[in-house]
């Protein structure tokens, strides 16, 4: 029984050792941050920017890759499925808990399948028209769309998207009968939609900043239940008559399963530091987005809520995958 005692604590130990100088000489190779979306939306721009500063700090290049399709599972799966090393990891937003409940089958568990490494910003999403729409409100738009049922449409960055449920959303509660229109990427949408293909897009607030100045774009309402400085003469949906209509999306950095908890906390503390920095900050607030961190468990929490909270909507909405 000593000797066995003995042989256990042995190995107890050198799993620690093991643990302790992996972290200590983490990392020693480039790092892949896996965006499971398209180019251009803010889920990219907010990986790009914290990946700039994030190669910085850890001394090692932070590659940014895009892998986008099905709902954002095709690059969330490839994370879950990556050694659990920390040197792939993957940014989600609130599409990573939607996709269980749109989709029949997805190929990892939301929760279990991750080490929540942190949640990095929320942002709202913007109702945005192609100029040529003849509606200068929302109320314009609803009555718009119930006359023409046919006609109207709504991009989004593809089936299962937080767009399409924002969108399907709005549908539920206005009785507005958009017809949804998937693509690849938000860049992708809002091309089209700026091009006249499509009429409408709950886009990202970068995707609006980028339009919505020129005259290219039209907001006419932000999805959140306050006002955002970026666009301080735009309504909330409440505001513009849609009440009870609060729907913001998170974004947050995921890591395989059973990565080691002295890598966690170095990213966790690493990327806390660069965000606080007051240009980092300015950076964020140009691309739309609210910095929000947290711990790692604090983020597995959230992901466990809005797990729930998000399939109540989507049964409420009966949105389906076309």
């Amino acid at each position: 029984m000593k000797k066995l005692l003995s042989t256990l604590c042995a190995a107890a130990f050198l799993t620690l050792s093991a643990s302790a100088t992996l972290a200590q000489t983490y990392p020693s190779k480039p790092i892949k941050i896996i965006v499971p979306f398209g180019p251009g939306g803010f889920t990219d721009v907010v990986a790009r920017l914290l990946g700039l500063k994030l190669a910085e700090v850890l001394g090692q290049p932070v590659v940014i890759e895009n892998k986008a399709g099905a709902g954002s599972m095709i690059g969330t799966d490839y994370v879950a499925k990556a050694a659990p090393d920390g040197y792939t990891l993957v940014i989600v937003s609130s599409t990573h808990v939607i996709s269980p409940w749109i989709y029949k089958n997805v190929p990892y568990d939301p929760i279990k399948g991750f080490t929540a490494v942190t949640k990095l910003v929320d942002s709202p999403y913007v109702l945005l028209l192609n100029p040529k729409v003849p509606a200068k409100n929302v109320q314009e738009f609803i009555a718009l769309a119930k006359k023409n049922p046919e006609d109207i449409h709504y991009a989004s960055s593809g089936n299962g998207s937080a767009q399409h449920l924002i969108g399907g959303l709005f549908i539920s509660m206005t009785g507005a009968p958009l017809k949804h229109v998937p693509y690849r990427s938000s860049n992708a949408a809002s091309t089209d939609l700026v091009a006249g293909v499509v009429e409408s897009s709950f886009a990202g607030v970068p995707n609006a900043l980028a339009q919505v100045p020129n005259g290219r774009l039209k907001a006419l309402a932000v999805t959140s239940a306050k006002r955002i400085p970026q666009l301080p003469n735009v309504p909330t949906m409440q505001e513009a008559g849609v009440a009870g209509y609060d729907a913001s999306i998170w974004l947050g950095m995921l890591a395989p399963a059973g990565t080691p908890k002295e890598i966690v906390n170095r990213l966790n503390s690493e990327i806390a530091k660069i965000m606080a920095t007051p240009e980092t900050k300015k950076a964020m607030f140009d691309a739309g987005v609210e910095v929000s961190l947290s711990t790692p468990e604090a983020m597995t929490q959230l992901m466990a809520s809005e797990l729930d909270k998000w399939g109540k909507v989507v049964k409420e909405t009966g949105i389906k995958i076309e």
